[in-house]
């Protein structure tokens, strides 16, 4: 078989040979000042060409390094690390690695064979999970070193196809960076290769439920929604939108191909009436049981596959078999695609296990189906599960079937932010949960707030008539926030389109606290809190609200410096951990003084996707500050827009227009509101507090006087200690009396 042109992908396999310190059986490639390559060959054979994990070994050319070889020692060093080898197999005793830096000498050294702790990565799944589970290694470590073991990938011929390694070979990648965390991350992109950039679409909001939809039920879903106000702009079909009640002749109906015409009579139309409402449309596959007779492309794959289609014979999910997987994508995927199906959710639950050693199937399916979907020049995409390091070359990320519990919410910022230590920056949770669980109208809100700002917002729910995600299914003030949000995912579309080409260039929409403040021990305490983007400080709140005070809260770091409140516009002093409440209306999303954000208008945001005709600039003032806003039409004309503040002279100036000034709408106007720098209106916000509270309504009007009367915010909070309030309504009336300082 000859391998389409658009399954191959450029590599640079070789390393500069300045960069190779070589023996009969072992190979020592210095890749970067922090990023070192390490081969043992038992036959003296030793590896060029790409993996599944590897693309690139020459992407900084010549190193710096020191070699010194005593005979029976080896000792290379960088200004990151120096790495002392015995010549021999590798052995715990006779190779390691130790990270420069001003680390101790114990905890950055790395030894092989022995597990050396680092800051976590990412997991498979998070299939039927309820709450936490432990996660895969990064390339991030606290005590500035770690490894990544290529040795049992498959491998990238030159023409683009799979091969097995030589078995016995060690290939392994010891990243030495210390706590330079994003210098690290960038050498992990530039040895698998970069993000891709998401299509605009993908940034907004998804719906998806596993439910047996009609045609007109699904469009009338979509237009209900559009007539709440409600934008979305992918829908994403489960699985009934093929055969699923068959002969079980023919399998167990969870692969299919073929459209269920009782569902879906004209899907052509289907999908056309979806695309008219701004919707791009994936549907799920699951495809290892292969291809039954009962399916409409049966002959037609059977016949390629040397099959006589009388025999009903079925034709073997093989995806290691080139011809197999041509004809899969060229009889079953493009003639759907034709109909108007824009990608796959890619729904692989079957295992690892292939014909050819070291090949995961869910790995070869990611890579195959996200090349083919960029076949036709468009921007590609597909929906599947992590496979291992290097898989954040084919966005977007599915984390599986969670419990419908605040533990499973509790779990997923951590899990989102620590996934960008290996790299992994688009992923999708089910928000809201898939099964299992129970309904909880808070629950559902603070999951819909969370997902506002993840990567990606998608909407779903498994097989059951209760349990569904449609706002107005929950309570009058659930639906409310619910609505408020998924609006505000779309006005945000404007910085997120930024963000996404920011990823592109080897930063990670969500990151731990940690990578801008690597020595503050603070910043390893709030896993669940992240940046979201350069800008946007989230501390979302996972836990049930307080009985008395009604608020829900959480703990948070506000690293040194003024941060306001974006939904309550209270103003913070940081270089300190606090406690932060919050009713449902909001979650604490914090920026620093300074801050110019662009959002979609609000009128714009509700109509799709596409480039808005005004930009919302919200001005946070009290310091300086600048914003690049990154636009193109999915089509790489882009224009770059500077936005500056100019504090003292309380004046937003919009600059000319850098690349291609007709990629965005004519007309385009700029709308600048300026959140002033001004004192705290504390009495109101503790008016607020008290007002909510299940507690005696003489002890609210003490503190109120208390509060009124006291003046100095440190002598109001003594007083109010002294009056023995519950404890988690003096800790809400402490923040905002304390929020500045």
């Amino acid at each position: 078989m000859t391998v389409h042109e658009h399954f191959r992908i450029p590599t640079r396999p070789v390393a500069d040979p300045a960069n190779v310190i070589a023996g009969d059986h072992y190979r020592i490639s210095v890749l970067d000042a922090g990023l070192v390559r390490l081969e043992y060959s038992p036959s003296g054979r030793f590896e060029d060409r790409a993996s599944q994990t590897v693309l690139d070994r020459a992407f900084n050319g010549p190193v710096e390094h020191a070699v010194t070889d005593t005979g029976d020692q080896l000792v290379v060093g960088t200004d990151r690390f120096e790495l002392t080898y015995d010549k021999g197999p590798f052995t715990t005793h006779g190779l390691s690695v130790r990270a420069k830096g001003g680390f101790h000498s114990h905890d950055s050294l790395w030894r092989f064979g022995m597990d050396t702790p680092n800051l976590g990565g990412t997991a498979r799944t998070l299939d039927d999970i309820d709450g936490e589970i432990d996660l895969e290694g990064g390339v991030l470590a606290f005590n500035g070193i770690a490894m990544v073991d290529d040795s049992d990938t498959v491998l990238l011929d030159a023409d683009g196809w799979i091969a097995p390694r030589t078995e016995g070979n060690l290939d392994l990648y010891v990243f030495a960076y210390g706590r330079d965390y994003k210098q690290g991350l960038k050498a992990l992109y530039a040895l698998t290769g970069p993000t891709p950039l998401l299509p605009r679409h993908a940034l907004g909001n998804w719906w998806s439920r596993y439910h047996p939809y009609t045609d007109d039920e699904y469009v009338g879903l979509i237009d209900r929604f559009r007539e709440e106000g409600v934008p979305f702009s992918v829908g994403v079909i489960d699985m009934d939108w093929h055969l699923v009640d068959i002969d079980p002749a023919y399998g167990s109906g969870w692969t299919g191909y073929t459209w269920n015409n009782e569902l879906f009579p004209d899907p052509a139309g289907f999908l056309a009436a979806l695309h008219e409402r701004g919707l791009s449309v994936a549907l799920n596959v699951h495809p290892a049981e292969g291809v039954h007779a009962h399916e409409s492309a049966y002959a037609a794959i059977a016949r390629r596959m040397g099959i006589d289609p009388d025999t009903e014979t079925p034709v073997v999910f093989d995806p290691t078999d080139p011809d197999f997987l041509e004809a899969y994508f060229e009889e079953l995927h493009h003639p759907l695609e034709a109909e108007g199906v824009d990608f796959w959710w890619l729904d692989w639950q079957q295992g690892g296990v292939t014909r050819i050693p070291g090949l995961d199937p869910l790995w070869l399916l990611n890579h195959f189906h996200y090349l083919d979907s960029g076949r036709d020049g468009r921007r590609p995409l597909t929906f599947s599960r992590y496979a291992g390091v290097g898989s954040h070359r084919y966005p977007v990320g599915f984390s599986g079937d969670t419990h419908i519990t605040w533990e499973s919410l509790e779990f997923q910022p951590r899990f989102t932010a620590t996934a960008s230590n290996v790299g992994y920056g688009w992923w999708s949770h089910d928000v809201g949960g898939h099964f299992k669980g129970y309904k909880d109208d808070e629950l559902a809100t603070r999951w819909v707030q969370l997902g506002t700002f993840s990567p990606i917002l998608r909407l779903h729910s498994g097989l059951n008539p209760f349990n569904t995600r449609e706002p107005w299914r929950y309570s009058s003030d659930s639906e409310r926030v619910m609505k408020q949000f998924l609006r505000l995912r779309h006005r945000l579309l404007p910085y997120l389109a930024t963000m996404n080409v920011r990823a592109h260039e080897g930063e990670p929409l969500v990151q731990p606290m940690y990578y801008d403040h690597p020595e503050q021990a603070e910043a390893y305490t709030v896993p669940n809190q992240f940046m979201f983007g350069p800008d946007l400080l989230v501390a979302p709140i996972t836990s049930p609200r307080d009985e008395v005070t009604g608020l829900g809260r959480v703990r948070a770091w506000l690293p040194e410096g003024e941060w306001v409140d974006v939904f309550t516009g209270l103003r913070y002093t940081g270089g300190r951990t606090l406690l932060l409440h919050r009713d449902l209306d909001s979650i604490p999303v914090l920026v620093r003084a300074g801050t110019v954000l662009p959002l979609a208008s609000e009128t714009d945001a509700v109509a799709g996707t596409d480039l808005p005709e005004v930009v919302d600039v919200q001005v946070y003032a009290g310091a300086d500050g600048a914003f690049t806003l990154v636009e193109d039409r999915d089509d790489d004309r882009w224009a770059r827009t500077r936005l500056t503040w100019d504090d003292g002279a309380a004046r937003l100036t919009v600059h000319d227009v850098e690349g291609d000034p007709e990629t965005l709408p004519v007309g385009r106007r700029y709308d600048v509101t300026v959140f002033a720098k001004r004192p705290n209106a504390v009495e109101d916000q503790v008016f607020a507090i008290l007002d909510r509270a299940r507690t005696g309504l003489d002890l609210k009007a003490t503190v109120l006087d208390v509060v009124r009367d006291d003046g100095a915010a440190a002598r109001t909070v003594s007083t109010l200690q002294a009056l023995d309030l519950p404890p988690t309504l003096l800790a809400a009336l402490t923040e905002v009396l304390l929020a500045e300082g």
